[in-house]
């Protein structure tokens, strides 16, 4: 008799699903995501990874160019002297 009273919640529940908006709602969320997050400007792992490089290249780049400057400057002091 237990197992039947079983059955029968599991089926009453089953049932309940079934006609449950759910899955309209997960459609519909879905939807809504994919078009909201279409609409930010985001760019892609691998895009990112590339401007990473290119700034670090390029502040590599900085660092020297700032040495080299004060370098000059150094040389054009003493010479100046």
């Amino acid at each position: 008799m237990k197992k039947d009273k079983v059955d029968e919640v599991c089926e009453k529940i089953q049932h309940f699903l079934e006609r449950s908006p759910i899955d309209d709602v997960k459609k519909n969320l879905k939807t809504i995501l994919v078009n909201n997050l279409s609409n930010l400007d985001l760019i892609t792992r691998e895009e990112f990874d590339i401007q990473k490089s290119v700034l670090n290249k390029t502040r590599e780049k900085l660092i020297e160019l700032e040495a080299r400057i004060e370098e000059l400057i150094k040389k054009q002091d003493s010479s100046a002297d």
